[in-house]
Order: structure tokens, then sequence, then C-alpha cells
């Protein structure tokens, strides 16, 4: 499973990297042809991860309720994020990547509600859940990508 954690924080590192790298403004900035910006697929990849790791799990959420609401499926963003918000979402990178492996290390993932996605992939298991996660982040990685370029 280490492996997983480890295409996890290389996913992870670059988002960071976004953040560093992007003003408020181009976080904030919907390019014409897409739905939302960097900053929401950011949250977006912090929110599923909460919901497919631990809600799934029966475990309670490092990021708060109002934050899974902002960013889960089927969510745009409403208005701009604040600074205070991006430094919340840089921070969540780091945390919830840190104690979802020292979780899993502890065994605490003990039982797994079985989920379908909307791409059809059933969840079964904490083992699937991690993988899938990993997909999942990386295609908004590259839909990250796509929008920086237009920014």
């Amino acid at each position: 499973m280490n492996s997983v954690f480890e295409v996890q924080k290389t996913i992870r590192e670059i988002l960071l990297k976004i953040l560093d790298h992007h003003s408020l403004e181009q976080l904030n900035k919907i390019p014409p042809g897409f739905n939302n910006n960097l900053i929401w697929n950011i949250g977006h990849c912090i929110s599923s991860q909460q919901v497919l790791i631990y809600k799934l799990s029966g475990l309670p959420t490092m990021a708060s309720e109002a934050f899974i609401a902002k960013y889960r499926k089927g969510t745009k963003p409403e208005a701009d994020v604040s600074q205070a918000e991006v430094d919340e979402i840089r921070a969540l990178l780091l945390s919830t990547l840190s104690q979802t492996e020292k979780d899993f290390a502890n065994n605490i993932f003990v039982t797994y509600n079985e989920y379908t996605t909307s791409l059809g992939f059933t969840l079964k298991n904490i083992a699937g859940a991690l993988d899938f996660n990993n997909y999942h982040e990386g295609i908004h990685t590259g839909i990250i990508m796509s929008i920086r370029k237009f920014v």
C-alpha cells in the first residue's frame, strides 16, 4: 500500500505547486469553456477524498461538513475564495494525506460501505477506495493543468 500513498503524495505536491505559483485572482478565474477554476478543483480533491475514504468507512472527516458540501461532486464555484480559504485548502492538502496514511497504518478502516462511482466502478473496501481516489485526483490534476494555461 505504500505505493498508493506515494502516488497521492506526488499528486498533492503538484497541487501545492499550483497554489504556490498562481495568484488569488488566477486561482479564482473560470476560463471560457470551463465550469470551475483551479481552486475549486483542488478543494474538490480534498472533499472527495474525505467522502471516499472516511465517510464511506463510517468515520469522522478532517474537513468540515461545510467544506465538503462546498466542493462536493456536482457543485461549482459560487463566489471567489479568500486567501484564508486558500490557506485552509493548503493545510488540508497536507494534513489529510498524512493523517490518512497514519490511519491506514493503524488499521482504523474496519468497515466500508460499498459505493458505485459515477464512472460505474464499485468501491468495495478501503484499498479500492484509496486506488480510486488517486485515479480521481489524477483526473482533476489533468483538468487543473488545462485550466492553468488560460489563467
